[in-house]
């Protein structure tokens, strides 16, 4: 019986339910790799708990809004299971979330118990940034010496100027313009929405904005000449966050009487309640109100193809050969100590 391979995709996670959305909210803030809160590492935590207390309630609300809970688990379940089929026998497919389950130590420990000897692990965020793919990582490489210490694991920490990945970001992109009249296409202007990290990290040398950019650029490389804004959204502390934010860039569309409006998200592989509902609720509605005549956004990879054979073939150029039967170019070596 072949040795199997974990695939193990590294995701933020989600409320299961609406009595999760507090807790869920809780443990966010509680990292200080994603946003440092006032008080220093001692007040982290009774900040985090006052801001998840206030911050419920609206979250909820938007949670109702899409059904009650995230479909963040279920994408990427989906697409774990649909990636370690293209990878082939062997492969088996598993995800960790960040701050709702599954969470490491639980899936750390059933690999051990399982004889899961080496795993290729895969952040579902495209771009690197301490605070999301950064803490991810550090926390699946903590819990891996304490649960699963003979691991043999490969990381890929970043994929953001994949040519497969930008390929198929492209297409969805060609796809979502052809929701417009023909002769309206070329009025459409390109949002392409990333989710807001604090400056500070920026200011520190985090590389998050520049490969946020070199994504946007390969994707229009990739396109017909298209006019396009870069902007970001999900601002979730009270810090100082990196902009302009879509709202901002909404408005100065309007301003420049611009009607037809694409949103391109680019931190997202699946859908959650940053795009069912910051996007497809609140940012529509904003821009209805300022005037646009269409908005629209292009459909989330979800359960899409072409973005599962991308990921694969990731995958297969960034781990040793012998650990698939089919052939491949070895990648740049990964990040592999913790």
């Amino acid at each position: 019986m072949a040795e199997k391979t974990a695939l193990v995709l590294l995701n933020m996670g989600g409320p299961d339910s609406l009595l999760a959305v507090e807790p869920f909210l809780r443990n966010l803030f509680s990292d200080r790799e994603l946003i440092r809160l006032p008080g220093g590492a001692l007040l982290q935590g009774p900040f985090a708990r006052l801001l998840a207390r206030l911050r419920a309630p609206r979250a909820r609300r938007a949670y109702q809004a899409i059904g009650g809970a995230s479909p963040l688990r279920h994408w990427t379940e989906y697409q774990a299971r649909g990636i370690a089929g293209l990878l082939g026998e062997g492969w088996q497919p598993e995800v960790i979330m960040r701050y709702w389950g599954p969470r490491a130590p639980q899936v750390l420990n059933r690999l051990r118990q399982e004889g899961v000897r080496r795993a290729a692990v895969v952040p579902l965020y495209p771009h690197f940034t301490t605070a999301t793919s950064g803490s991810s990582i550090n926390d699946f490489c903590r819990n891996a010496v304490r649960f699963c210490p003979d691991l043999d694991y490969r990381l890929i920490p970043e994929w953001f100027d994949w040519p497969p990945y930008l390929d198929a970001l492209a297409d969805a992109v060609r796809e979502g313009l052809r929701r417009f009249e023909a002769d309206r296409r070329r009025q459409v202007v390109l949002v392409f929405s990333a989710h807001s990290v604090p400056e500070s990290l920026i200011l520190r040398g985090d590389p998050y904005l520049n490969q946020v950019r070199a994504t946007m650029r390969g994707v229009l490389e990739r396109l017909p000449e298209c006019s396009s804004r870069l902007a970001f959204q999900s601002r979730s502390g009270p810090v100082r966050w990196i902009g302009p934010s879509v709202a901002e860039t909404l408005d100065a569309l309007a301003v420049e009487g611009c009607r037809q409006v694409l949103i391109v998200p680019i931190s997202f592989v699946s859908d959650h309640v940053e795009t069912l509902y910051e996007i497809d609720h609140g940012y529509k509605k904003y821009a209805l109100g300022k005037g646009l005549e269409r908005f629209e956004r292009i459909a989330a990879f979800n359960d899409d193809a072409g973005f599962m054979r991308a990921m694969a073939a990731l995958v297969a150029s960034s781990v040793p050969a012998s650990w698939h039967k089919r052939p491949t170019a070895i990648g740049a070596p990964c990040r592999n100590a913790p």
